[in-house]
């Protein structure tokens, strides 16, 4: 785990499109964190994400999936309309990669959990404020096959120690990010064709349940929208998005303090800017 200072520059970006929750400009007891993962950093702004992200009055934005390294960072990605940016790369070029983008400067920042392995890939920056924590996470992804299904399953090992440490240090934590776990039927299409496929497979989504249910962990979408087909991830194959055939695998997950002031929320679908959507949450929190 380590510490590092931001790196940035002036942003020329325009703001286009406004989300759909409406929030008061300027107000004081409410925060609003948005996580998104984009797919490629260069992609994504190409298809306009941070055009859309200035218009958000967002505090904090979790980024997963940048695929870039400092080289690649223009002063658009590294502080976008007065935003600064936090970043994780990957050793590997173009591979994973975690960030978050803050208004107000943070008490501290987290480059890394402290795992070897995983801390190569680029999956984890972490601020805080105060007592809380928010977390931009990068989940692998074991899709592609056993060995990285394997790590996946390393990761998920390792990672729940660390989430138990900051719940019991006292710390109330908002974890974002694209956590490659659809948790159960409603959240997942085609559940019944996807029983035996990484992403649905039931030791992930035992995982899942032990963090909410045995260690008191929240999953603060479903506490505001018990809606089905409420999905953030959509494959390129075929029909999949037009169609709203879907996984919801990006999520929002706190402990009970901050999980409690939850007030509202919602996934915006309405510009493609990557496969997964973004998911907005405000809550009735002062930074």
């Amino acid at each position: 785990m380590a510490r590092a200072p931001p790196v940035g520059g002036d942003c020329g970006i325009l703001a286009a499109d406004i989300f759909p929750l409406p929030r008061e400009r300027g107000a004081s007891t409410s925060m609003r964190i948005i996580t998104a993962n984009l797919n490629g950093v260069r992609s994504a702004a190409k298809k306009g994400f941070f055009e859309w992200f200035g218009n958000q009055e967002a505090d904090i934005l979790c980024v997963q999936e940048i695929k870039a390294q400092l080289p690649d960072m223009t002063p658009d990605f590294l502080k976008p309309h007065d935003y600064q940016g936090y970043f994780h790369y990957a050793q590997k070029k173009g591979y994973s990669g975690a960030g978050v983008y803050v208004r107000r400067e943070p008490d501290d920042i987290l480059i890394g959990w402290g795992n070897e392995e995983f801390d190569a890939e680029g999956r984890y920056v972490e601020v805080r404020y105060g007592n809380l924590s928010v977390i931009s996470v990068y989940i692998p992804s074991g899709s592609s096959g056993e060995e990285r299904q394997a790590a996946k399953f390393r990761f998920m090992a390792d990672f729940m120690p660390h989430l138990l440490s900051l719940k019991a240090a006292g710390r109330e934590v908002v974890l974002c990010g694209d956590v490659n776990i659809a948790h159960k039927e409603i959240d997942i299409k085609n559940w019944k064709g996807n029983l035996k496929n990484s992403g649905f497979l039931p030791e992930e989504r035992a995982w899942l349940t032990q963090l909410f249910d045995d260690h008191g962990y929240v999953d603060v979408f479903r506490t505001l929208d018990a809606r089905p087909e409420q999905y953030t991830w959509w494959s390129n194959r075929g029909q999949a998005y037009a169609k709203n055939v879907g996984w919801r695998i990006d999520y929002q997950i706190a402990t009970p303090g901050i999980a409690g002031k939850a007030k509202a929320t919602s996934v915006f679908r309405d510009i493609k800017f990557s496969d997964h959507a973004p998911l907005t949450v405000d809550y009735d929190h002062a930074l």
